[in-house]
Formats: C-alpha cells, structure tokens, sequence
C-alpha cells in the first residue's frame, strides 16, 4: 500500500520543489519509502507535530490541508460566527502553512482572521477568543528540533480542542483524500474576497492590555534598575516580551544576539527547550558577561520560559519548572493579599506530575489548589468551569512543571509573555527589599521542606517506538512494582481508572513510597518518550538528591 501511495505523490503535481525532489531521492530506498508513507500523522488534542518532508508520515502542505478541511468541517456544524484564528511561529514552512490552512478554510467559506507577523501561542489564544473564533490553528512545534513543525487546534474557549471535537476533526481527516480531498483557495483570493483578514492593531493592544493587567505591584519595576538578559531563542517572543516588559518600565534589556530573530534553523541551540542547559547557554554567557540580574529564554512559540538567576556569591542558577512555579505563586499570593487585590476564595491550578510543595504554599496562603492531567488544556478546563460559574475572577494562576505558567483567565494556554513579566516584577521586588529570588527560594525550603523535583526521559524512535511504549506501560500494570531502591511501595494511583482518580483517563501512573516520595510514568503525548517524574525530600539538596539518584536506578533497567 505505501509504495502505491508513494508512487502516487511521485506522478502528482505537488507545487512544491522541495518535496519534488525528496521523493525522487528516496527512489527504490524502501525503507525511506516506507517510514514516510506506511502511516499518517494522526490528529490528537495536540493536533499534529512531525518530522518536515514528503509523505503521509511528514509535516507537509498537504497534510495541513488535510487536516485543515477536517477543522472547516467540523466548524460547519457549529455555527457561530464562522471563523478562524491562525498564527505561526518562526518554524521552516511555518508562514507556507499558515496561508495553506487559510486557504482551504477561506475555499470551505469559513472567515479567518490571521496574524499578519509571526506571534506566540497565547497571542493566538487571546484572538480566538477576541474573535469569537470557533476555533484557533497554531502552526508550530513548540521545542522540538528544526526538523520539526506541527500544528496545534484550538477550541472557541481558545483553550486547545477538546477529545471529542479532535476524535470528529480525525473521522473527517480519514475519509479526506491527502492529495485531492481538501477545498483550496490561493490566499490572495482569500484576502479579495474578504474571507482572509489580518488580525488588528485593536486585538494586539488588548493582549498586552490584559497581560500588563496581571502586574502584582504595579509600577514597581520602573525604580528597581533591574538588569536583565533576554533569548526568544530565534522564535516569536522578541516583540511580546520586550514590549510589556518596556511598558511596565524595564529598559535594561540585552537581547542575545545569536539569538534575536526568528531562524527556523535554531543554529545556535539545536534543541530550542528551555528546560534543557543548551538552550540557555547562550544567554548565560551573556548574562555573566554583563553582570544581569536575571537571564531569560522563551521557546520558539513564547508559550514556557526558562531561567537563570543571579546568586548573592555572583553566579547563576537554573530555576527549575518547579521551583518557578512555587516562587510565583507565592509572590502572587502574598502581594495580592497586601495589595487588597486577592479575590475570595482564589483557585490555583497545577498538573498532576508538579510538585507538592505548591500545595503546601496554598493551604498556608487559603487559596484552593486544583490538580490535573498533564497539558495545559486541563487547566484551562477548569478556568472555564469557574466562568460557567460567573466566578472566573477566582482563578489566579496555574503552571506545570515543564515551565508554563499562567496568570489570570484572559487566554487559555501557557504565556511566556505574561510569566516573564510576573518574573521579572518579582525579581524587582526582592531586590528593592535587599533579597533576591535565589535567598527567597531558600527561605521556602526552609519554611516547607528541602523538596526536589527532577524530570528522565527515554526515547524510543522509529516506527516500533510507540509500541515498545505501550508494552512498558503494559507490563508495569500487569507485574507492578513493589518497591524501588528497596523503598517500599505504598500506593499505586493508575490514571487509566477514572473511577479511582476523579479525573478523566489518562496513561499515567503514581507511585507513592512509604516514605511520602513519589514516582511518575508517563509517555509523552507529543514525542516517542517515556517520562519519570520524581519527587523526593532530604534534610538539603544532597540527601534530596541522593533518594532520587537511587530511584532512577531501580527505575532505569524497565525502560532499556
């Protein structure tokens, strides 16, 4: 089947030189015939993300109007006002497949409004709901490599679509033909036609409106003479975040320069994460260079930040997901409550694989913590069942460990622009006070415990990757674990039993020791890896770290 399919692609007019001659490359390579046309891409919650090229198995035009006229049909049911939002990061092709899934959705007679330069995740979050969108494309593959792009779906809320509506957009994707099946409109006609216009100079103002409305302690950056070192990692944060951080008045500002401008090559950092040393090497150098108070990085779509702070004894620090996480929600917490701006009974939000600790900071300051899924739509999930409430005022912020955050309702996914500004006001604050991030993070540990969170990851790729996962998964349920590093196992929370959890199923599973530590399996949902989260606790850091180095050794040979 695949080398008919492939042979299909070859005698088809494909309008794009670059897929023309991979395929004659790859002429008699079964193998490479076969890894790019045996499978599709399948559209999920995360919608689609993949490797650049020719094929079903590739992120390519025709794939995106694939599942582009999946999205128009799906929209045709519901109706609403019949539009569209689309943004782009600055991903090779990203720009071609924005204009593609313009196209196709302006040919099904579907309006949409599109960002006339490339913008981040929660920009495209905000128009969706700005517009009153029925729903939101993001053409982007968030930290992958730059072989990579992929394109998220987003719902009406702007939060990224839900199971039902991805399982309806995947049927329609099915019975659409790859090559000949989704309607296309050149983008030109589009825009002559009125179906395609820009997103406005009004909707940009009202982001940043309500981001800089998020401001703790307003004014205050403005007298701190904060000293501050910036990478948008060559993708979409350099406008956003240099605007509002100027705005709320912070000037000092050297971008790195390697890394300003949008390069879907990523040359100087091959793995554009954030969580991840190389990514913020750069930036470092740069930050000791020029003596910064604090060195920031925001992935290619600006939707997690990364950082480094500056110690008392004069080096820098990586702040984990985590520890940013805590740090935030407390400064939130108790400046809100010494400005008066803390609303009754306040909701904060964190994902199931986050720390603990963040618990213990909101029963200190009477503030409900929610717990859900991994993938921020889940915190977004339960902003909106706070405004079907008429209560959405009561959620203050939400963060996942893998470094998104959130502060306030306004959009519905993770916002680099508005944690970079939060981070930096706190950092002002600290200082104007004589401490620091780094001597208010020790104050915590001292306050609540010395927790550690820390994050392994094993890849298994190819096309036998995802079923050598699913056969762990099975057999850790199946021959379950009674102890890791002869520490016992208490508990054992499987995610798949929403009978048990109170949440929706998910392919995790919690371990929980004798001694209170933690082990978490999960598979990732948009890449072949398996993740383990471990939570563990020490008198300081060595012990912490030692209790997780012997957990990750008896955790390690299931997963080789």
């Amino acid at each position: 089947m695949y080398m008919q399919e492939y042979k299909r692609w070859m005698d088809a007019e494909l309008e794009d030189f670059d897929l023309k001659a991979e395929l004659q490359s790859i002429e008699g390579d079964e193998g490479a015939i076969e890894d790019r046309f045996a499978v599709s891409l399948k559209f999920g919650t995360a919608g689609l993300r993949g490797t650049l090229g020719a094929g079903t198995n590739r992120m390519n035009i025709w794939v995106v109007r694939q599942a582009t006229q999946g999205i128009a049909d799906w929209v045709k049911t519901q109706g609403g006002t019949q539009t569209v939002a689309i943004s782009y990061d600055s991903r090779l092709k990203g720009w071609d497949f924005a204009k593609n899934a313009a196209g196709v959705l302006a040919a099904n007679g579907i309006k949409v409004r599109i960002y006339d330069a490339l913008m981040p995740v929660p920009a495209l979050s905000f128009a969706t709901r700005y517009y009153q969108c029925n729903a939101g494309i993001m053409v982007t593959a968030s930290h992958n490599p730059a072989q990579y792009n992929g394109y998220k779906a987003y719902g009406p809320d702007g939060c990224q679509m839900t199971d039902d509506a991805a399982a309806v957009v995947y049927d329609v994707i099915q019975k659409t033909d790859v090559l000949t099946g989704a309607k296309i409109m050149s983008f030109a006609e589009g825009v002559e036609k009125g179906l395609i216009q820009f997103v406005g100079d009004d909707c940009k103002a009202a982001f940043y409106e309500a981001i800089e409305a998020r401001q703790v302690r307003p004014g205050l950056a403005r007298t701190a003479g904060l000293k501050l070192v910036y990478s948008p990692l060559n993708g979409t944060g350099l406008v956003p975040v240099t605007q509002v951080l100027k705005d709320i008045g912070i000037t000092d500002i050297t971008i790195v320069p390697e890394q300003e401008y949008p390069n879907g090559y990523f040359t100087t950092c091959s793995y554009p994460n954030p969580e991840i040393f190389a990514a913020l090497e750069k930036g470092l150098e740069l930050a000791k260079e020029v003596g910064a108070d604090l060195m920031l990085a925001t992935d290619p779509d600006a939707d997690r930040v990364g950082i480094a702070m500056k110690c008392p004894d004069g080096t820098y620090e990586l702040v984990s997901g985590n520890e940013m996480g805590v740090l935030l929600l407390d400064y939130i917490c108790a400046g809100r409550i010494e400005q008066g701006t803390m609303p009754e009974k306040p909701v904060a939000c964190k994902s199931i694989v986050s720390t603990p600790l963040a618990n213990l900071v909101c029963e200190h300051y009477g503030v409900e913590m929610r717990e859900t899924l991994t993938g921020f739509k889940w915190i977004g999930d339960q902003i909106a069942n706070l405004e079907a409430d008429g209560e959405v005022d009561r959620f203050i912020f939400g963060f996942e460990e893998s470094y998104g955050y959130l502060a306030g309702p306004y959009v519905r996914d993770k916002d680099a622009v508005v944690a970079s500004m939060l981070i930096c006001e706190m950092a002002a604050y600290y200082r104007s006070i004589g401490s620091s991030i780094k001597e208010h993070l020790e104050e915590l540990y001292t306050q609540y415990g010395r927790y550690l969170n820390k994050v392994d990851s094993f890849e298994f790729p190819g096309l036998s990757g995802m079923d050598k996962m699913a056969g762990m998964m099975k057999q850790l349920r199946e021959e379950p674990p009674v102890e890791f590093a002869g520490r016992k196992v208490a508990k054992v929370t499987d995610y798949l039993k929403p009978e048990e959890t109170g949440l929706p199923k998910s392919n995790v599973l919690i371990y929980t020791l004798e001694n209170g530590e933690t082990v978490v399996v999960r598979p990732s949902g948009t890449e072949p890896k398996i993740k383990a989260y471990y939570t563990t606790k020490g008198a300081d850091l060595d012990e912490a770290q030692a209790e997780k180095d012997a957990l990750a050794e008896a955790l390690a040979p299931i997963f080789t």
